[in-house]
């Protein structure tokens, strides 16, 4: 179980770091207007989502799914629930990255890069909260 646990933590850095940097390359992309820099960020961000963000989230998911399996009780408490429901949260916000990362892809994004800005603050919010629920098991 310590192997699942292990690894279940590095890929959920790794998702997070591609969770927290694609929004950020949406807010340069949003602030560019030359093509050579509009398809360096397609590439850039394309990489990251299907690389990197998308199976570390699968990964995490499996390893995460791999330590209930051993430790089933877990699904019993309440800090859990709260931290699937925000996992559910972070699955939904990766899903609308990528069709973020869809409209850049076909020249169609209409928001700014203040509004990137804001979005980008969302998974930050996340971690802390699961984060605190892992750690100190409030309920």
């Amino acid at each position: 179980m310590l192997w699942i646990k292990a690894f279940h933590i590095v890929f959920v850095i790794t998702w997070f770091a591609g969770l927290f940097y694609l929004p950020r390359l949406f807010v340069y992309h949003a602030m560019s207007s030359d093509s050579t820099s509009l398809e360096r960020f397609k590439v850039m961000e394309r990489k990251l989502f299907r690389g990197i963000m998308t199976p570390s989230a699968v990964l995490a998911l499996l390893s995460g799914i791999g330590l209930l399996h051993y430790v089933p009780g877990f699904l019993h408490t309440g800090w859990m629930a709260a931290k699937l429901v925000l996992v559910g949260f972070l699955i939904f916000y990766h899903v609308w990255c990528g069709m973020i990362l869809k409209t850049f892809r076909e020249d169609q994004n209409t928001r700014s890069h203040v509004w990137y800005r804001w979005f980008n603050e969302a998974p930050v919010l996340a971690l802390v909260a699961i984060v605190i629920l892992v750690i100190v098991k409030p309920f």
